[in-house]
């Protein structure tokens, strides 16, 4: 694992733990966790805390400051941390809960400004929420495409989707919300979103309301199926994630198969 030469001495590196406790780590981010100067993390459950510091004793949490009004500055203040010991001329390990590119606003932010000032940085990944969500729910990405927004960015931009095709919609319990979490200030979010939904899947259309299992290997994932017309009444978390089923098969374009010299294997059946 050698460090690329830089004008700088410092160096950091940004890990992801998955999603369960260990079993999730990949080898290469545990050595990186194992070596560094000193190990920085944003993790969500305490026991894996407390197993990264017997990995490595200099690690310490990143500050989350949840008296900011809004996100943003709670993961200004998480990258400057980071960067404060890379300016040290330390080694540096950035251990991020799931997968440290999805959802992890400081971890880019680090490695780009870390790179601006000279330094070596890079991110290995982690296994995702997604990841475990095509394994729970059979959902293969290849069959029919997936189509992967964050939901308030979905709403507030419009997205074009093909309801042909798997939607899976991130951060369902934080739709328009840019501060933290507050739970039973969601169903707003969830009607309008639930209002959107229906023009092109129909009130009957079953969706899933799903959380990965986290944590430990014994624990198992929440799959909540209803029709889509009873989403607003769903009881979600900030890490609960809406997948919608393709409604129906895409039709075959012939014109586009006979360019390409594909029979079709409908006609045999």
């Amino acid at each position: 694992m050698e460090r690329q030469l830089t004008s700088q001495t410092g160096s950091l590196i940004v890990v992801g733990m998955g999603i369960q406790l260990a079993g999730h780590l990949t080898l290469g981010a545990k050595a990186w966790i194992e070596q560094a100067d000193k190990v920085v993390f944003a993790l969500a459950d305490p026991v894996a805390a407390k197993w990264l510091q017997e990995l490595n004793p200099t690690a310490e949490a990143l500050p989350y400051n949840t008296q900011n009004l809004r996100r943003r500055d709670t993961y200004r203040e998480m990258t400057e941390r980071m960067l404060e010991e890379v300016r040290r001329g330390l080694q540096v390990c950035a251990v991020f809960y799931g997968h440290p590119g999805v959802f992890a606003t400081p971890a880019r932010a680090a490695i780009a400004q870390a790179k601006k000032e000279g330094f070596f940085a890079r991110m290995l990944p982690g296994i995702s929420a997604e990841d475990c969500l095509f394994v729970d729910l059979d959902a293969d990405p290849g069959k029919n495409g997936c189509q992967s927004f964050e939901t308030t960015d979905f709403l507030i931009r419009r997205r074009k989707f093909d309801p042909t095709s798997m939607l899976i919609l991130w951060q369902i319990a934080m739709v328009g919300n840019l501060g933290f979490y507050q739970p039973n200030r969601y169903q707003q979010g969830l009607k309008i979103l639930t209002e959107v939904l229906e023009k092109d899947y129909g009130t009957d259309h079953e969706v899933i309301v799903y959380e990965a299992a986290v944590y430990y290997p014994v624990c198992s994932p929440v799959i909540e199926r209803m029709p889509l017309a009873k989403l607003p009444e769903a009881k979600v978390t900030e890490v609960s994630t809406l997948y919608v089923p393709p409604r129906a098969i895409a039709p075959l374009d012939r014109e586009m198969m006979a360019r390409l010299g594909i029979e079709s294997t409908e006609e045999k059946r």
